[in-house]
């Protein structure tokens, strides 16, 4: 086999690997949300199908499939077909240059465990990720309804005004490690628990999971879907595997945006105590399901904020600490000569 063969088999197995484990993950996260938050609230959840009911996902999936699909008269068809293929395939872009293990050697060559280990890999997720918007707004507009539309110009105002406050708090990490490449950001935080950004750049950490959480449209930032005013928001009108589909894409972005955080704020697969445990693809998976958890925790604790209270908070009190982080991180970098 020729090395460009060679090249495009580890490929074809990254992206079919990485596929599997994310439609794994989303069925399983669907599972435990709904008995997470059952227990939260005094509730038993799903229960009856299969043990525990973990079959539910299976269940739902089957249900979903067979469902009939329904589009409105007045609908505009290409754009409300394209809108969910638009949301899913922007959600597993993001993913693929986010690494989850050191790299290792076999076949002669160092394999990442990656799909894409890009030098911009930073830039690469803020670009595509920021397409994502479109699905929604797509869903919203396509649909000929008033409670969809509303839904989708809350998600695109919402998104817009996040995202300022979520690149902004990767600016700190980018300045300590002095790479916009992921990999090398986790090996800038080598050495411990006490290198690790959630701890050097806390300002940072919190204000990343607050706009990571408005910016996947999760409690108290759901306004998009908004059940209570808006029946279901942008996808009102979606049944069958079509809303399966934008459920997906919203698990997926979930799911990226804590393996992201987990690479840039805690350590990825970095061991907190690497003189006693050694470091492994375990520590990254245990830190990705602790923020994981921290998102349906939110879920089933806090209210959902007014529209007014989401826009106020993001562009008065997100984007203002956010820039005084870069600041205080630059002239304390400044201070020390550029080295942590």
């Amino acid at each position: 086999m020729s090395p460009l063969q060679q090249d495009l088999a580890i490929a074809a197995v990254k992206v079919v690997a990485i596929f599997g484990v994310l439609l794994t993950l989303f069925a399983v996260m669907t599972w435990v949300e709904r008995r997470a938050l059952a227990f939260m609230q005094f509730r038993l959840g799903p229960n009856r199908t299969g043990p525990f009911g973990l079959l539910q996902p299976m269940a739902d999936g089957i249900k979903l499939f067979f469902k009939e699909e329904v589009m409105p008269a007045g609908a505009v068809k290409w754009i409300f077909l394209a809108a969910p293929a638009v949301a899913v395939i922007t959600a597993f872009l993001s993913i693929a240059v986010v690494p989850y293990g050191k790299p290792f050697r076999a076949f002669g060559r160092e394999i990442t465990l990656q799909i894409a280990d890009l030098d911009v890999g930073l830039l690469y997720i803020f670009a595509v990720s920021s397409l994502g918007v479109y699905g929604v707004v797509m869903a919203g507009w396509a649909a000929n309804n008033k409670y969809t539309l509303l839904g989708g110009l809350r998600a695109s105002a919402q998104m817009f005004s996040y995202e300022l406050a979520l690149g902004l708090s990767w600016v700190g990490v980018i300045m300590l490690a002095g790479s916009f490449r992921i990999q090398e950001i986790v090996a800038a935080q080598a050495g411990g628990l006490h290198h690790w950004n959630a701890v050097q750049q806390l300002l940072a950490f919190i204000i990343y999971m607050t706009a990571a959480t408005a910016e996947v449209s999760r409690t108290p930032f759901d306004l998009p879907e908004g059940e209570t005013e808006l029946v279901a928001g942008f996808h009102t009108e979606y049944s069958s595997m079509r809303f399966a589909l934008m459920q997906m894409a919203e698990y997926v972005n979930m799911i990226t945006v804590a393996a992201l955080g987990t690479n840039l704020f805690l350590g990825g697969w970095l061991s907190p105590f690497p003189s006693l445990i050694p470091d492994s693809t375990l520590w990254f998976l245990a830190k990705l399901v602790i923020l994981l958890f921290g998102f349906i925790w939110l879920r089933g604790t806090l209210p959902r904020l007014r529209y007014d209270q989401l826009m106020s908070f993001g562009w008065k009190v997100l984007v203002p600490l956010a820039v005084v982080n870069i600041l205080v991180t630059a002239g304390v970098l400044a201070y020390l000569g550029g080295g942590r």
